[in-house]
């Protein structure tokens, strides 16, 4: 799927399935994203990688033939110019809090006279513009709601120019409507009314409603529940899973992970 595919049928709210990756490891990356998924996310927030990571991650993404995404690590112009210059598809944006905050992530995105991103698309140019309106019209902008303020001011995130969605970050979410720790069961009423809020601001905008998951089996329940654009978690959490049932298994001790 090429990038500006991916960008069509993801803002026409078309459901997409990707997966998420905190590894700096292209062979594996490859491997995941050859699997059928829309796309693949790289973590330059939380992951365990850096610029290279990025780079070569999505070097690895795209020979693989899925479309490739950066959550950079903070709403900052050169983080963001980074990401896609080495080629990203779309930039995931954390800790939106405002309209102004979601604006600036908006122009350092596109390109003069829409926007502040400098040019020059050293790996991008390869796959991506190099013209810097077809960039603009193919790369994604998803602004991540996580924090009070950003959920006090989601319709208004939404309805800022240039923003092509929203992306829920589930565990700091938890955390902004009082959780004591990520999935704390004591605020799953709340939680659960937070990502009602989200979504239908999304869905009146007509923006893309976007949200991390922990496993296919809750992917399928936010796609059932109109969420369109919906990531699998993760590279590292699946890796120790997948060895600690195969451990459990040998020893016959029934001590594996789900």
């Amino acid at each position: 799927m090429s990038a500006a595919s991916f960008a069509a049928k993801a803002r026409a709210n078309e459901p997409v399935v990707g997966y998420w990756v905190v590894l700096d490891s292209p062979v594996s990356t490859e491997r995941v994203a050859r699997l059928g998924y829309d796309y693949v996310a790289l973590d330059a927030q939380h992951g365990l990688m850096g610029y290279s990571g990025w780079l070569h991650g999505l070097m690895a993404i795209d020979a693989a033939g899925a479309a490739g995404i950066v959550r950079v690590p903070s709403n900052n112009a050169a983080f963001i110019g980074q990401a896609l210059d080495a080629g990203a598809a779309g930039v995931i944006v954390p800790l939106v809090n405002n309209a102004e905050e979601a604006a600036a992530a908006v122009r350092a995105v596109r390109y003069p006279p829409h926007g502040m991103r400098s040019y020059g698309p050293m790996r991008s140019a390869l796959r991506i513009g190099p013209v810097p309106a077809e960039a603009d019209a193919t790369v994604l902008c998803l602004a991540m709601i996580e924090t009070p303020e950003g959920l006090a001011n989601v319709k208004d995130i939404c309805a800022v120019p240039g923003i092509d969605g929203i992306y829920i970050g589930p565990s700091d979410l938890c955390l902004a409507v009082g959780g004591k720790f990520h999935n704390d069961p004591d605020v799953a009423d709340e939680f659960n009314a937070a990502l009602v809020t989200i979504r239908e601001a999304a869905q009146a905008a007509g923006v893309i409603a976007a949200i991390h998951t922990a496993s296919g089996e809750i992917a399928s329940q936010r796609i059932a529940e109109g969420f369109t654009f919906v990531t699998v978690a993760s590279d590292l959490t699946h890796l120790e899973i997948a060895a600690a049932n195969h451990l459990s298994t040998a020893r016959g001790d029934g001590a594996g992970l789900h």
